[in-house]
């Protein structure tokens, strides 16, 4: 028997899956469009050597790659590769079209990207990114804007309780030195502590633990993470943003690197106060954000009560001159539309209309003879802005109201004989049990009226009896 299910880590969406993702892109892209960013879309398949060496080792391994045809299939060779990011295709971009590109370039970018990962609830191989990335300068500005601009399109979705943790790379190198975490190890170190949310202290413990890091460090770092706030997702109260960045700049007082990323922090900081991140902004030492790129200040949405987050970003100077060999500054941020969906859905965020029918009326067809007329009625009510199905077979007219009813529709249309000979056509409330004739010049604006109406209350949406 032939396998019917997607591959796995894949997904089929269904017309209310799709609604409710093109909901979500559409507010996303509208809150990204109003802050100056310009749509782009690059290819699904990039040439492999554009991503390899990009993401880290963990990320190296979770790129799809595409064997080469012919000889080179046989012997397992790969020259290109499903996109394992937003971020790097951007870059790639800027070095090659950076003639004709503004000074500041502000894209937004929505499009799936892959990963050889293992599937797990709300965790995919295939999943769409948000990505907002501002290039071309170093300002604190460009942070500031991200963080407004992902905060924005979060509350306009209808998410109250959540928080940008903020954290900077070269802090966060400084707290792993001050510390006592060995150079060679500080990478290592990252890719566990990456996993602090998700995971806990004592499994990243264990984890350091594991990749050679000195135990007395290790305690070090996560006591610190400790006193300065709860995990990501909780609800527990966190210290204040000027008591964090006491406690901080007391840890890296002789770490010149580090402390220019502590004064970075604090400008990002004071330039969202008139933001709608304004409020929101917690600096959380222990976000590391494991992609090798982020060379600056990093970003994470955490929501309460959720493991994960809903995004991040931060600033990535160096990836563009990886392909253009000058370095360009660059910074972005993106919000995972998976995670949001999963969420708005367990949490009933969606408004009701978009698990709602898939049409505002439809056209019942009395006789086979009727077709031309139903379609013409049709076409007349889609001309004045109607969404409009068509029954498409001769059938009972009571069969006809229950299969509109199970779909959700509304209102049904009537033109039957004797509604043509006196120029009418009768509409059937099916979530009332109504049903009047209006004259045909009328019906679009009485479909309209009828669509304003609420359903009476009680109505069960069941098909009334013909």
């Amino acid at each position: 028997m032939t396998v019917t299910h997607p591959a796995r880590g894949m997904r089929d969406f269904l017309p209310d899956d799709v609604r409710r993702r093109a909901y979500v892109v559409s507010v996303i892209a509208g809150v990204y469009e109003r802050y100056g960013f310009e749509p782009l879309e690059t290819p699904a398949v990039e040439n492999i050597e554009t991503l390899l060496g990009k993401y880290g080792d963990e990320g190296d391994r979770l790129i799809f790659k595409i064997l080469k045809r012919g000889e080179g299939a046989e012997r397992g060779e790969a020259d290109l590769a499903l996109r394992y990011d937003l971020t790097v295709p951007l870059a790639r971009v800027v070095a090659e079209y950076r003639g004709m590109l503004p000074r500041f370039f502000k894209r937004y970018q929505i499009q799936p990207v892959w990963r050889a990962d293992r599937p797990q609830r709300g965790r995919y191989r295939e999943f769409y990114q948000c990505d907002v990335d501002a290039i071309g300068s170093r300002s604190p500005v460009v942070e500031a804007e991200l963080c407004a601009a992902a905060a924005e399109a979060l509350t306009r979705l209808g998410f109250a309780t959540f928080t940008v943790r903020l954290n900077h790379r070269q802090l966060l190198a400084g707290l792993l030195e001050a510390s006592g975490v060995p150079g060679d190890l500080q990478g290592a170190a990252l890719v566990a502590l990456d996993k602090l949310d998700k995971i806990g202290r004592d499994a990243v413990s264990g984890e350091l633990d594991d990749r050679g890091v000195p135990p007395a460090a290790a305690a070090s770092l996560l006591d610190l993470f400790d006193r300065l706030g709860p995990a990501a997702g909780t609800s527990a109260v966190a210290v204040g943003t000027d008591e964090a960045l006491r406690t901080l700049s007391d840890r890296v007082a002789g770490l010149p690197e580090a402390r220019a990323g502590l004064e970075n922090l604090a400008e990002i900081v004071a330039l969202c106060a008139g933001t709608p991140a304004a409020g929101r902004i917690r600096i959380d030492p222990s976000l590391a954000r494991g992609l090798a790129y982020y060379t600056g200040a990093i970003m994470e949405i955490a929501v309460t009560d959720l493991a994960g987050s809903l995004g991040g970003g931060g600033r990535y100077d160096r990836l563009v001159g990886m392909f253009l060999g000058d370095d360009v500054p660059a910074a972005g941020f993106s919000l995972g539309l998976e995670r949001i969906l999963v969420v708005m859905t367990e949490r009933g965020m969606f408004p009701p209309h978009l698990t709602g029918a898939a049409a505002d009326v439809m056209v019942t067809l009395w006789n086979t003879s009727g077709r031309a007329a139903a379609l013409a009625l049709a076409g007349e009510l889609r001309a004045a802005g109607l969404r409009v199905d068509v029954y498409p077979d001769a059938d009972r007219l009571g069969k006809q109201f229950k299969y509109a009813a199970a779909r959700g529709v509304p209102l049904v249309a009537v033109l039957g004989d004797d509604e043509v000979a006196r120029g009418e056509v009768a509409i059937k409330d099916l979530r009332s049990g109504e049903q009047h004739a209006v004259p045909r010049a009328t019906l679009a604006a009485a479909l309209r009226d009828r669509l304003a109406v609420p359903p009476a209350a009680g109505a069960s949406g069941a098909a009334p009896h013909a």
